[in-house]
């Protein structure tokens, strides 16, 4: 699964526009990714207040930058797209610290699970790449 996260821009920044299927809510966001599949260590399907969300936890250095991401970002929305389909996002309203991200995706709550299963084969798969890469 190709995971990716964009923030949403500021006016007068370069954006490319992106549209969430189900609310037809469009958004401007920057046109290079902020974050990747390479990036998520964990996910897992949460239930909240507001319903099922998608729970991704970043990894120690993507946990870094979502922080120094998310400290002038605030007001801002972070879109999540898989496999080059947005399908949700998280509005930014505080500090990342937790590397935490719970993402409401606009999708059947029956799909989730399975979102769920590829997003952490795709972390492991990530884990074990960086592994190898650091034992060479």
């Amino acid at each position: 699964m190709v995971a990716r996260f964009y923030l949403e821009t500021k006016p007068g920044e370069t954006a490319v526009t992106v549209q969430l299927p189900q609310s037809g809510v469009s958004l401007e966001v920057a046109p290079k990714p902020a974050f990747s599949e390479y990036d998520i260590a964990n996910a897992e399907l949460a239930r909240v207040e507001l319903g099922l969300c998608v729970l991704v936890q970043f990894t120690p250095a993507a946990t870094r930058d979502l922080y120094r991401l998310s400290v002038p970002a605030q007001g801002r929305r972070l879109v999540m797209s898989l496999n080059g389909v947005c399908l949700g996002v998280h509005r930014i309203d505080h500090a990342m610290a937790d590397g935490v991200v719970p993402i409401f995706l606009e999708v059947p709550d029956a799909q989730l699970p399975d979102i769920v299963k590829q997003l952490k084969r795709a972390a492991v798969a990530s884990a074990q790449i960086a592994a190898t890469a650091a034992n060479k």
